[in-house]
């Protein structure tokens, strides 16, 4: 069967039942089934049902109902508008104002999670009530979040950097390493486009507030100091190696109860409350990682994966060329997989082929998460429309079409990768020296 086709067609039926109004975890299970069922003679019930139930008692994702119960705390509490007010006088001031909170609470967030969609899920929770309450342009807060929720993938630790470095047999500590100064440029390209957004449309930014003197405004960073302290504590016994990801996480929701019960926020009803939003958020979360799970799962078993990488592999094209293949083929492959999957699916195609061209794999991992996370805010498997939609309850193509200029945004950042590649390999260039 034309892998075209079953691409197209495969689409198409998610196009259809995502229009139907059908739930987004049961339209990805409906598509993989159909996929293995037309194109491949594999049981597709004993593959549904093993797929689904790896991908729900993976020890890994036990960190993600933690993140996002920490994230749920911070929201109950006095501690998530005390961030909020610690960024805000800092971020006011400058073009865009407060949308710029929601790139730096995911940039530190995402040193703490590894993960885009714990990301987008509990810094949503946290800002995006405060941006509405202020009238910010709706569109605009979605797209920043959706956006600003991929640096989960590439600001260090991150779970797909794991699994990139595993599959290519790359040090992960060098990964991580190479992850920092793309993650800051994208940080700051995001946050360039919304000044610059915001300069060519005054009329849908909401009035400026009082400006807050100098002095102030450092008082003011004092309230940021439990979440720092918080993070920091997070990442240190990370990095330390005192605690994995998963433990960590779990120490991030002691010191959230911890900072919240002495600032005298927490009580029994935030308490239970934030028990039924993270439970609520998580199996919302889960049972959608479930669906592309096993849709990934139904691509990999039509083995349309792997004859777009051998395509890409029959022509004979020079390093530069070879990267523009690849970008494209990871976006298109990104409209229907999760990222993790795409690293799997395509490594023994892909990697000798990086190889030869004498591309260095550091670079190309950092090079690789970056095309990936476009594949979060892609319709129609982008988890973090998903997230987002569900959250916000605007449809997925209204969802889409606000997080699209960060998209293209993305595609700037893998850019200047190409052309400058030391943004990534400076890093770990001394390390090595070291």
């Amino acid at each position: 069967m034309d892998p075209a086709f079953v691409s197209v067609f495969l689409i198409a039926t998610l196009f259809v039942f995502l229009a139907a109004g059908v739930w987004v975890a049961l339209t990805l299970m409906t598509v993989g089934y159909l996929g293995i069922v037309l194109f491949s003679g594999a049981p597709a019930g004993a593959i549904m049902a093993t797929t689904i139930w790896g991908q729900s008692w993976s020890w890994a994702l036990t960190a993600l109902p933690l993140f996002i119960w920490m994230g749920e705390i911070l929201f109950r509490t006095r501690l998530a508008s005390e961030m909020f007010r610690g960024l805000a006088p800092w971020l006011a001031p400058l073009p865009g104002r407060l949308l710029h909170v929601n790139v730096a609470s995911c940039g530190l967030f995402a040193a703490v999670s590894g993960s885009s969609a714990a990301t987008t899920a509990t810094i949503g929770r946290i800002t995006i009530p405060e941006l509405q309450q202020r009238r910010y342009d709706e569109r605009m807060v979605v797209g920043t979040l959706a956006g600003s929720a991929t640096l989960g993938f590439l600001i260090p630790p991150s779970i797909i950097l794991i699994v990139y470095g595993v599959a290519a047999d790359v040090s992960i500590s060098r990964l991580f390493i190479a992850g920092i100064l793309p993650g800051l440029m994208l940080v700051v390209l995001f946050m360039s486009y919304i000044a610059i957004w915001s300069a060519l449309h005054p009329r849908r930014m909401p009035p400026a507030e009082p400006s807050v003197p100098f002095f102030q405004r450092v008082k003011a960073t004092g309230r940021l100091i439990p979440i720092i302290g918080l993070i920091i504590v997070v990442i240190g016994s990370i990095y330390t190696g005192f605690a994995t990801a998963t433990e960590a996480a779990a120490v991030g929701v002691l010191g959230a109860l911890v900072l919240s019960l002495l600032s005298g926020s927490l009580n029994w009803t935030s308490f239970k409350e934030s028990v039924g939003g993270a439970t609520k958020t998580t199996c919302m979360v889960t049972l959608i990682l479930a669906g592309a799970a096993f849709l990934s799962v139904s691509m990999g078993f039509t083995g349309i994966p792997r004859q777009l990488a051998s395509w890409v592999g029959s022509f004979d094209l020079s390093a530069f060329q070879l990267l523009l293949a690849l970008t494209l083929l990871f976006v298109v492959m990104g409209c229907f997989l999760d990222g993790i999957s795409i690293v799997v699916l395509t490594a023994s195609v892909i990697m000798p082929m990086v190889e030869a061209a004498g591309i260095d794999l550091i670079w190309f991992g950092i090079y690789l998460v970056v095309v990936i996370e476009m594949s979060q805010i892609t319709p129609p498997v982008g988890i973090n429309l998903f997230i987002l939609q569900s959250m916000t309850r605007h449809d997925l193509l209204y969802v889409a079409w606000a997080a699209f200029p960060f998209f293209l945004v993305l595609v700037l950042a893998t850019l200047i990768l190409i052309a400058v590649p030391g943004v990534a390999t400076f890093l770990p260039s001394l390390m090595t020296r070291g």
